[in-house]
């Protein structure tokens, strides 16, 4: 018996102090091997077997008590995320023209934890002006005209990483909508993202837009950036039906193809270590006849867009962002 008394006592004494905790559920088991040994008529030979498989499991414990016991208490992940204001010229979304003639501050706020965003982003207009896709009941005046909320959560395995999310958009120039969102990136060269976008409220359809992205030091951390993107639409309830001439109204066939592009380019300048400053310029263009047509214009002298949502024009978009990282 005094392999099981001292054996067990000096080692799991060790134990102990490695982990700075009982270990009640080894002390059974040293416990029932010696009643075991001790009651078996055979006890000499019982005792050789199961010191054999003491010492194995003393073993094995010993190199899993280093693993469970180093980092008792893993380091809590805290929220980050950025608050940013830009003002822009104009506000050109998915190369629809919403804002033309004043300039646009825009909001935002990204909070996040574990994989998990949430963001609020708006758009102030200091001079709203009706557009093929903007309709504005106090034009000529400034107005707080779009809030968005996007809810996502991204998930990385290896370069590549995967976003689903949901965006709610209350508009003051147009009906409300929803939208669920999913995105594929890849961490390369150009970083290429494919991004897939389904309204399924007032507007149903699906935007796809394929981009890059690359950024060149400059001078200490200031950056180059560069970016590019592409996109197609296929429009799926009866409000992307196409104008009609020989109807004068909305009866043709749905809108789909080739729709929006843009280039842009900026720079990013660290003002401080968690304040950036970026100057860019955006080109937003049609990809497609059907993106850009207009079938003239109607009795108040406004153009005719031969998509209902709006025609892409040539636009030109410019500004500044302020961004303060937490």
């Amino acid at each position: 018996m005094a392999f099981c008394k001292s054996e067990r006592h000096s080692i799991f004494s060790f134990l102990r102090q490695r982990c700075h905790k009982p270990l009640s559920g080894y002390d059974a088991f040293f416990i029932f091997t010696c009643n075991a040994a001790r009651n078996d008529f055979s006890g000499q030979v019982t005792m050789k077997i199961l010191k054999m498989l003491a010492l194995i499991v003393i073993a094995v414990c010993g190199i899993m008590a280093q693993g469970f016991c180093a980092d008792e208490k893993p380091p809590e992940e805290k929220i980050t995320g950025s608050a940013s204001v830009g003002v822009l010229n104009r506000y050109i979304f998915r190369g629809y023209e919403i804002g033309k003639s004043g300039l646009v501050i825009q909001p935002s706020l990204t909070a996040s934890l574990k994989g998990f965003s949430a963001t609020y982003w708006g758009n102030i207009d200091t001079n709203q002006r009706n557009t093929t896709t903007a309709a504005f009941a106090n034009e000529g005046r400034k107005g707080f005209n779009e809030t968005d909320l996007t809810l996502s959560y991204t998930h990385p395995f290896g370069k590549l990483s995967l976003t689903g999310g949901y965006t709610f958009y209350s508009l003051k120039y147009a009906e409300d909508t929803e939208e669920f969102f999913a995105t594929i990136a890849y961490d390369m060269l150009t970083k290429p993202t494919l991004s897939i976008y389904q309204d399924v409220n007032a507007y149903p359809g699906t935007y796809m837009n394929l981009s890059f992205a690359h950024s060149f030091p400059v001078y200490k951390k200031v950056t180059l950036d560069l970016g590019a993107s592409f996109s197609y639409f296929i429009g799926r309830g009866n409000f992307w039906k196409t104008y009609d001439q020989s109807t004068g109204d909305y009866t043709g066939s749905k809108y789909k193809g080739f729709h929006d592009g843009m280039v842009k380019a900026g720079f990013s300048i660290p003002a401080t270590k968690a304040f950036v400053i970026q100057p860019i310029v955006q080109y937003y263009f049609p990809l497609s006849g059907d993106a850009k047509k207009t079938m003239g214009y109607d009795v108040a002298g406004n153009k005719i867009a031969f998509n209902h949502n709006g025609y892409v024009p040539y636009s030109l978009v410019a500004g500044i962002n302020f961004t303060y990282n937490f």
